[in-house]
């Protein structure tokens, strides 16, 4: 009996489809934009792993395929609120793909632009 091996199957085609590696980073962010009756919303979620030219996310919220949303990494209160900025400049993501895990959905992501 041959067993498949990691690299055989879904996994392969998606990892060959990247432009960049991702790398398993659980990364706090606060995602924006409208769910899919076109409410909008702000909700504090993670990467499961992330790259310069993507990401996965877990939503709670239903997105539609090729949708844009709004990524934004919180920083904690500094000591001198005049050195450092509260939160990064909002990333702006296309939504590609959906997976569902419980009462969670997670969410493949990429980046408008290549983080740099």
């Amino acid at each position: 009996m041959k067993t498949k091996s990691f690299q055989e199957g879904p996994q392969l085609e998606q990892l060959q489809r990247r432009k960049a590696p991702r790398i398993p980073l659980q990364v706090p962010v606060f995602l924006r934009g409208s769910d899919s009756s076109g409410v909008e919303f702000v909700e504090l979620t993670k990467t499961l792993n992330i790259g310069s030219s993507g990401a996965c996310i877990a939503s709670t919220h239903i997105l539609r395929s090729d949708q844009i949303v709004y990524l934004t990494v919180p920083a904690p209160s500094p000591v001198s609120s005049s050195l450092v900025p509260n939160e990064t400049p909002p990333i702006a993501a296309k939504v590609l793909r959906q997976d569902v895990a419980g009462d969670m959905r997670l969410f493949g992501l990429e980046f408008l632009r290549p983080l740099e």
